[in-house]
């Protein structure tokens, strides 16, 4: 919504303003006051991060724990919650104080005619119908038209066009452009907010995080496992309530259910994010939003802007054509380089590539856009370089046909050399401005744009990996589809920016879906064209370097910004390339895919933990046989969990994403917990009631009657609950030696060190987990055979009935789980037997490529 409009046309038009006026407009609020705040206060922020729905259901546990004296328990539930809470907090709060701060107008101060004299007033107090006087070098800080004078302005900040643009009377200057040449006065119309620059840095504000696959899967998988966990939860402890538990066992059981939520996933993806973004900065991408690390393995699509990152933005010599061979030109041009008052792009790639000594000069006329000629007169002739347009006009012999036009559809920028054909002749009329006499064609200097040097490879690795670009530029589309052909890529027809604009959203999909090149495209439109990418299912990353792209980037998955790029750009972007290599990008990418190979590994040992200790306490509590658990055997699963998720992230290796994770997991979770469960349940039953009946028959040797009740803290014949007791925390044993036994080779079927193994997936080179697996149970079993460890883990000694009865359990599980996974028995039964398979050796898992996704071999 603009600012109220007020009267501010009395009065002479060259004396701008009166003080009665200007006190009007501050009155109706017509300031241009700089942007401030975000739409997310601390407040909201702080809110939405410790009392999201993760967390509130951690806090409630923890509560319900606290009352219940379980106060170690308890820290761990509000500790993980409160973690995770300040890992989000503290990023989103970075994130805020540095758009809060994010400003497209310098703080200068700026010219404006009031009460008829040039008053000097810092830029944010200006206000709508000031005349602004307008200087070369100065930022145009207001929207409105030129009132007098004319202008060349540099719109690439705003716009990506690296050409000056001339403004004249009437013509609209944007506010975060340049004056580069003229002078001139400006009607402030638009200002603050409601000016360009205000509502671009408004765009550039705008918090826009996506969440990656990974985060969403593994929200959808925690949050499906609380929902299972408190079903089963109510069920178990209303029968513990109605069969007479004692208020201590109705705890041990609440710390042992709640022990059932995969508290650690959230905190190991945060840790894993923090490692890989440290891994990637080391090879030139600095991370500014940490999901990025995950964020840009699954980019398919990158947008990019040309200037700055596909290009270094300067020119290079391309060749030169003779015209008249009585001119040594390669000296004369070496010379007109040399001896430019004002170097730009085009006399700097003259110098790179034709050093020599400056000339005297008798007169110059500097190159303006409006001219779009510059000359020399020195002690060995009058010289003149410029587009052949501007000079065709005065040649006296016509240049061949098509020697112009064959090298600008190349992309190519080609000047004309020219000289007077009358050597007296000057370069100004007798009112000392720049006119042109009659010309001889000289040369044809071409330049092209110099790419960077990295880019044509990093290209073809893009596409190798089956990454599509697409350029997005402010430049000429003829021009930018020839450097990006130059740069390997098909640049097919490109589409002007303009094009878009009538184009509703079904139309543009369909543009987009076979366009690579769009040239003299605004921001919004660039916009647009991230966001039809996205409708169309693709993951996309949008480089650039100016505030033209900074609204493209907010929009993409992946915002990624040049170190040298503005400001603005950077503070918005996901990702800075701070050796503004757009072929960091690739390195990144490996690091990212690395970090997903390890948090998915996770996942599928996190989550079979999860499942196969719900199933074992649903099925014992069924059967009647007591608890299966006691919260100091939930500590196992530091080996059988924390220890092996650790090792396995770091150990990860950069693979693609897997698009089918959540079917893959359940394909390998299901039938493993079910079987694990189904084996373990048994052998906490046989053990059970082998105990129940051996205390039963009075032949109990005395020994191991003094084991029991030093283990129970009961009186075997006094003690009326000591058989059960004993019964209990013997089948506890079996169950938790069988549990963490099998829970250490199912690693060997996620990565099989031999065929034995490989019923899964296929065999990995890497043997680290094969040795890992090898120390978990050395050191599981230095805790069985430490009494003072057993003891603390809540076991008995090591017995030889416990490993009678585990070995054989744990021999007859390895068959059936490797059949079951090798027949893919669960596929079968679901009737999802023909979905496809990996390409053997190509991704462990089960997940295959991208193309051929599914578990198994």
């Amino acid at each position: 919504m603009g600012s109220p409009t007020v009267d501010v046309t009395d009065g002479p038009p060259d004396a701008g303003l009166t003080a009665a006026q200007v006190a009007e407009q501050r009155r109706a609020g017509a300031v241009n006051a700089p942007v401030r705040g975000t739409s997310r206060t601390y407040a909201t922020i702080l809110r939405t991060n410790v009392f999201s729905f993760y967390n509130t259901i951690l806090f409630a546990i923890g509560v319900v724990l606290l009352v219940l004296g379980r106060y170690n328990d308890a820290l761990t539930s509000v500790g993980l919650g409160l973690v995770n809470a300040v890992v989000g907090a503290v990023q989103e709060i970075r994130a805020k104080r540095k758009l809060d701060d994010l400003q497209l107008l310098d703080e200068a101060d700026v010219t404006v005619v009031r009460d008829g004299a040039e008053t000097v007033i810092p830029a944010v107090q200006v206000v709508r119908g000031d005349l602004v006087q307008v200087r070369p070098g100065g930022q145009i800080v207001v929207d409105g038209p030129v009132v007098a004078g004319r202008v060349e302005v540099d719109e690439s900040l705003l716009t990506g066009e690296s050409d000056p643009v001339v403004k004249g009377l009437g013509d609209t200057l944007r506010s975060g452009s340049h004056c580069v040449a003229g002078a001139g006065r400006q009607r402030a119309e638009d200002v603050g907010a409601d000016s360009y620059a205000g509502r671009l840095t408004l765009d550039a504000r705008r918090v826009s995080t996506d969440r990656t696959p990974l985060q969403r899967r593994i929200d959808f998988v925690v949050r499906l496992t609380m929902a299972l966990v408190v079903l089963m939860s109510g069920a178990i402890l209303a029968q513990a309530l109605l069969e007479g538990f004692s208020l201590l066992r109705v705890v041990q059981i609440t710390a042992v259910l709640s022990g059932l939520v995969p508290y650690g996933l959230f905190f190991l993806i945060a840790v894993a994010y923090t490692r890989g973004a440290a891994r990637i900065a080391r090879r030139g991408a600095l991370v500014q939003q940490v999901n990025a690390v995950e964020a840009v393995t699954h980019v398919d699509v990158v947008c990019t802007d040309k200037t700055g990152t596909l290009t270094t933005g300067r020119l290079t010599l391309d060749e030169i054509l003779p015209l008249d061979p009585a001119v040594e030109v390669r000296d004369v041009l070496a010379r007109y380089a040399a001896s430019v008052t004002d170097p730009n792009l085009t006399s700097a790639a003259l110098a790179s590539a034709l050093p020599g000594p400056a000339g005297p000069l008798s007169d110059e006329v500097p190159f303006a856009s409006s001219l779009r000629w510059s000359g020399q007169v020195t002690g060995t002739g009058t010289w003149v370089l410029g587009a052949p347009d501007a000079l065709a006009p005065h040649l006296r012999t016509a240049l061949a046909a098509g020697a112009v036009e064959d090298r600008t559809a190349r992309g190519l920028r080609v000047l004309l050399l020219v000289r007077p054909a009358d050597p007296a002749a000057v370069l100004r009329d007798a009112a000392g401005r720049p006119a042109l006499p009659e010309l001889d064609p000289v040369a044809l200097v071409v330049f092209a744009d110099e790419l960077r040097p990295e880019v044509t490879d990093a290209i073809a690795r893009f596409r190798a990996d089956g990454v599509a670009i697409t350029v997005l530029s402010g430049d000429d589309p003829r021009t930018v589809a020839a450097l990006a052909t130059r740069a390997g890529l098909d640049a097919g027809e490109p589409v002007a920016g303009p094009d878009l604009d009538d184009l509703d959203d079904d139309a543009l999909d369909r543009l987009v879906a076979r366009t690579t090149v769009f040239g003299r495209v605004a921001p919004e439109q660039k916009e647009r064209v991230v966001a039809a990418l996205r409708r169309r299912g693709a993951h996309v990353a949008m480089l650039g370097d100016g505030v033209n792209d900074a609204r493209a980037l907010k929009a993409a998955h992946v915002g990624v910004a040049m170190r040298s790029g503005s400001s603005v750009t950077r503070d918005v972007a996901d990702v800075v390339l701070v050796d503004d290599s757009f072929a960091a990008l690739l390195p990144a990418r490996d690091e990212g895919r690395r970090i997903i190979d390890g948090l998915a590994t996770s996942m599928y040992v996190f989550l079979t933990r999860v499942a196969t200790q719900a199933l074992v306490i649903l099925a014992v509590t069924l059967l009647g046989l007591g608890f299966p658990y006691s919260p100091t055997q939930v500590g196992l699963t530091l080996l059988t969990v924390g220890i092996p998720t650790f090792f396995l992230t770091i150990w990860a290796t950069p693979r693609t994403p897997d698009d089918r994770l959540l079917a893959n997991l359940g394909r390998f979770v299901v039938p493993a917990a079910v079987v694990t469960a189904g084996v373990g349940t048994a052998v906490y039953t046989l053990l059970y009631r082998a105990i129940q009946q051996g205390f039963g028959s009075g032949r109990t040797p005395d020994q191991v009657i003094d084991e029991f009740e030093s283990y129970t803290g009961l009186v075997y014949g006094r003690d009326t609950d000591f058989t059960e007791a004993a019964a209990t925390i013997g089948a506890q044993t079996g169950l938790s030696t069988f549990v963490s036994l099998a829970s250490f080779v199912l690693i060997l079927f996620l990565l099989p060190p031999h065929r034995v193994f490989a019923s899964w997936t296929p065999v990995v080179g890497d043997r680290r987990p094969a040795w890992l697996v090898l120390g978990l149970t050395a050191a599981f079993a230095v805790v069985v055979f430490t009494p003072v460890l057993s003891s603390y883990f809540g076991l008995t000694g090591a017995a030889r009935p416990v490993f009678a009865v585990v070995v054989p359990a744990l021999v007859g599980w390895f068959v059936l789980l490797s059949v079951v996974f090798r027949f893919r028995v669960l596929d079968r039964m679901l009737g999802v037997e023909d979905s496809p398979q990996p390409s053997p050796g190509d991704r462990r898992l089960g997940s295959g490529r991208r193309d051929t996704p599914g578990p198994g071999r």
